[in-house]
């Protein structure tokens, strides 16, 4: 089903487009939230709550802001982070070595144009940069803490994060 048609289903609260979008995006949003929250348990309670605030506010997507796909991925993510700063769960530094949004090319050929190389290009940021991108996205971390974990001046850490943006934006420009 192309994304406009899928959009326009989902904003009609067509259920069958839901379980559309649910069978076709679960395992990459389950991938992002596992990532974060290191609990099967605590990434399939996300998950769910990501699909119920995905009903409540489709209406709220824009097409001209950016994909479907990553709409959904930054709910899964803000709902993850939620979930981990709720229970408290010490964020562990740690390289991220798996690839969240791989897409399984046997599951969807359509959903292979939402692959877009995040991990290779953050990969490719200075080491200072990488860190404070993979604090602030996978760990859910504020720039204050950040600057509190790593003990570095808050106005460092707002500086070099907008570098690493603009370095990131420059690729996917």
């Amino acid at each position: 089903m192309p994304e406009e048609e899928l959009v326009a289903a989902l904003k009609a609260k067509d259920k069958a487009a839901f379980e559309y979008l649910y069978d076709n995006y679960c395992r990459e949003l389950m991938s992002i939230a596992k990532k974060i929250l290191n609990s099967q348990e605590l990434a399939e309670d996300a998950l769910q709550d990501t699909f119920i605030k995905v009903w409540n506010s489709i209406l709220t997507y824009d097409a001209a802001k950016g994909r479907l796909f990553t709409w959904l991925l930054n709910i899964a993510r803000n709902t993850a982070i939620d979930k981990l700063k709720s229970k408290h769960v010490k964020y562990q530094t740690q390289s991220v070595e798996q690839n969240i949004y791989a897409i399984n090319s046997a599951q969807s050929t359509r959903q292979n144009i939402d692959h877009i190389g995040v991990k290779q290009n953050v990969e490719a940021l200075k080491p200072d940069h990488k860190t404070l991108i993979e604090m602030a996205y996978y760990g859910g971390f504020t720039q204050e803490e950040i600057s509190k974990e790593l003990g570095i001046p808050l106005g460092t850490v707002k500086t070099k994060m907008r570098a690493a943006i603009i370095e990131l934006r420059k690729v996917f420009n």
